[in-house]
């Protein structure tokens, strides 16, 4: 893993998510969260799934690079916010393997907390922020008792990303 250098004084935010859709609502809220955190002075980073275009994970191939920054970021941070549509009850396949990429830190995620979104086309369903959580567990890292299921997802944000819906906005700042 490259450079696992000292930390900043300023806490360090690192999202991840999104779909492999063009308009993803999951990374929508990300964005919304890692503005919030910005504006309360922390140093953000945002991983999403879509771009990173990781491969399939497996412990015998060498990691490509947007996993190694994905992990140096993580590394770094103090803390975590997850964003994953709802694909058949529980986290997306694209969402499930950048987290198992993070099995290169090998400490995983000690002492990091973690605030999940999950996205959803229908009215309700905390599935996958469930499966977050059980994730966050196996990795040694701390769940934010605070979760933010965003339900009809495709209502929430416009064709740009943007917030549109006020209640939705404040569940998604950290």
């Amino acid at each position: 893993m490259a450079g696992r250098g000292r930390m900043s004084d300023r806490p360090k935010v690192v999202c991840l998510g999104g779909s492999l859709s063009a308009q993803s609502a999951s990374r929508a809220a990300l964005e919304v969260a890692l503005d919030a955190a910005a504006e309360q002075g922390a140093e953000t980073a945002l991983f999403d799934v879509r771009t990173m275009d990781l491969p399939m994970f497996r412990r015998e191939v060498e990691a490509p690079s947007a996993a190694v920054e994905q992990c140096d970021a993580t590394f770094e941070a103090h803390g975590m916010i997850w964003s994953s549509p709802l694909y058949h009850g529980t986290i997306s396949g694209a969402f499930k393997n950048a987290l198992d990429w993070l099995d290169l830190l090998g400490d995983f995620l000690t002492d990091k907390g973690d605030r999940a979104h999950q996205h959803r086309r229908g009215r309700s369903g905390l599935q996958a922020v469930n499966t977050m959580e059980f994730v966050v567990r196996a990795l040694r890292g701390m769940a934010v008792p605070l979760v933010a299921p965003v339900a009809r997802a495709y209502r929430a944000f416009d064709e740009s990303g943007r917030v549109v819906d006020e209640v939705i906005e404040r569940q998604c700042v950290p």
